[in-house]
C-alpha cells in the first residue's frame, strides 16, 4: 500500500466508486423522512411509525452478518447488483403495502439491501486506499451518502407534490437502484481498474471462486465475528461503546425528525423540504471532517459531533412548550445536520485506525457491527419510550446518551488511538 500512494488518482474513483453509491443513496434519502408519515396514513400510532422507521436499521444490523460471506461467494459487483435487485423488491412492497405491518416488512428488506450495498463499497476503499489518503476517502464515501440524503428529500418533495401520494416516493428509490445496477453493468469493475495486485491479499480473481482482494476482505471480516468482538472485548467495551452510541444518535436524528413533524403536524412536503436542506448542512462538510481528522486528530470531530447531536436532541425534547414549534423544529434540524456533517466518516475512520494492520478484516467487522446495535436500538428505544411515555421524553432520553458518547469519546480515544497512529 505505501509504495502505491504515489500513483493513487482520486479521478479513477469517481465513476465506477461513487456514482452507484450517490444513485442509492439518493433513493434511500428521499424515502427516510416519509416513512413514519406513510405508517401513519395506513393508520399507525406514533410509537409504531417510529418502530416501521427503524426496520431499515435493524435490517442493516441482520445484513451485517451474511453480507461478507455474499460478497466473497459472488463478487462486489454482482453482490450490489443483487442488493439492488433486493431493495426494489422491498420497495414494491411498501409501496403496495395495506397496513404498516406489511410496511414494515417492505422497509426491512431495503435495510438488509443497505447493508451489501454498503459493505461493498466500505471493503474497497480500506483494501485500496493508502494511509495517507484513507480519512479523506472514507469521509468522501460518507459524503457521498450525505449528498444523496440532501438530493433526495427534494425529489421526494417534488414528487409528494405532483401525484398527492407519499407512497409514491418510495419509486425514487426504485429508480435510483435501477441506474445503480445500471452504471455497475456498464463501467469496468474498479478492481481491475485499480489492480488486485496492490493489496495484500494476493493476486486477482482469475477465475471463479478465487475472490479480488476486496472480496476476500469483507468475508474475512463476518467469519468468527463474536470470536472476534469477544477477543476485542476491552477497547469494544470501552471505545466500542462510544461507537455504538454514535450509530445511536446518527440513527435517532433520521427516525425522530420525520416522527415530530407529524407530531406537530407539518405537511409532506414541508418536511422534505426542511429534512433536505438540513441535509445539505450535513454534505457540505464531508471533507472538512476527514481533513480535521487527518491533521489534527480523531477527537477534534468525535467529541464535537456528539456533544452537538445530543444537545439538539434536548433542545428538541424542551421546544414542545415554546412558541413558534415550527420554527424551533427547523432550527434543531439544522443544527442536528451540522454536528452529524462535522463527524462524517468518524466510524469508519476510528475502525481502520483500531484495527491489526496486518489483517484488519475481522476487527472491522465487529466495529461495524457494534456501531449498527447502536443504530438498530436507538429507534427501538425511541418507539418504546414514545408508546410509555411520549415522544419529548424518547428525545430527551437520547439526548443524555449524547453527552454520556462526547463523555466516553473524551476518555477512550487518546487512549486507544493515540497521535502517532494517525
Amino acid at each position: 500500500m505505501t509504495n502505491a500512494a504515489p500513483a493513487f488518482d482520486w479521478r479513477k474513483m469517481a465513476l465506477p466508486v461513487f456514482v452507484p453509491t450517490l444513485l442509492f443513496a439518493i433513493g434511500e434519502g428521499a424515502i427516510i423522512p416519509i416513512i413514519p408519515i406513510v405508517a401513519d396514513d395506513l393508520g399507525a400510532t406514533l410509537a409504531i411509525a417510529g418502530l416501521i422507521a427503524a426496520m431499515i436499521m435493524v435490517g442493516e444490523l441482520i445484513g451485517d452478518i451474511p453480507s461478507g460471506w455474499l460478497i466473497s461467494r459472488i463478487g462486489e459487483r454482482p453482490a450490489m447488483i443483487g442488493a439492488a435487485v433486493v431493495a426494489i423488491l422491498g420497495l414494491a412492497v411498501s409501496t403496495l403495502a395495506p397496513s404498516p405491518l406489511v410496511l414494515g416488512v417492505g422497509i426491512l428488506l431495503v435495510g438488509i439491501a443497505t447493508a451489501v450495498f454498503a459493505l461493498a463499497r466500505h471493503a474497497f476503499m480500506t483494501s485500496f486506499v493508502p494511509q495517507p489518503y484513507r480519512a479523506r476517502a472514507l469521509s468522501t464515501l460518507g459524503g457521498t451518502f450525505r449528498l444523496g440524503f440532501f438530493i433526495g428529500p427534494f425529489i421526494a418533495a417534488g414528487v409528494i407534490a405532483l401525484t398527492g401520494s407519499t407512497s409514491a416516493v418510495f419509486l425514487i428509490h426504485i429508480v435510483g437502484c435501477v441506474g445503480a445496477a445500471a452504471v455497475l453493468l456498464l463501467l469496468r469493475d474498479p478492481s481491475a481498474t485499480f489492480g488486485a495486485g496492490r493489496a495484500t491479499f494476493g493476486a486477482g480473481r482469475a477465475t471463479r471462486g478465487a475472490p479480488t482482494p476486496g472480496e476476500a476482505f469483507v468475508a474475512e471480516e463476518v467469519r468468527g465475528l463474536f470470536r472476534t468482538i469477544w477477543g476485542h472485548r476491552r477497547v469494544l467495551a470501552r471505545l466500542g461503546t462510544g461507537a455504538a452510541l454514535i450509530g445511536a444518535l446518527r440513527a435517532s436524528r433520521a427516525v425522530i425528525l420525520p416522527l415530530w413533524a407529524v407530531s406537530i403536524g407539518i405537511g409532506d412536503t414541508s418536511t422534505a423540504i426542511i429534512i433536505g436542506i438540513a441535509g445539505g448542512i450535513d454534505f457540505a462538510l464531508f471533507y472538512v471532517s476527514g481533513h480535521v481528522m487527518d491533521r489534527f486528530g480523531r477527537l477534534w470531530v468525535a467529541v464535537p459531533s456528539m456533544l452537538g447531536l445530543g444537545l439538539g436532541h434536548l433542545v428538541l425534547a424542551f421546544s414542545l412548550d415554546l412558541p413558534g414549534e415550527i420554527a424551533w423544529f427547523v432550527a434543531v434540524a439544522v443544527f442536528l445536520s451540522l454536528a452529524n456533517g462535522i463527524g462524517s466518516g468518524l466510524l469508519m475512520t476510528l475502525g481502520a485506525d483500531l484495527a491489526d494492520k496486518r489483517n484488519p478484516a475481522p476487527f472491522l467487522g465487529a466495529w461495524r457491527f457494534t456501531g449498527d446495535i447502536g443504530g438498530a436500538g436507538a429507534p427501538l428505544v425511541i418507539a418504546a419510550a414514545t408508546a410509555a411515555f411520549s415522544l419529548a421524553v424518547a428525545s430527551s432520553v437520547m439526548g443524555v446518551l449524547g453527552l454520556v458518547g462526547a463523555g466516553i469519546l473524551l476518555r477512550y480515544v487518546p487512549r486507544f488511538v493515540p497521535r502517532e497512529r494517525r
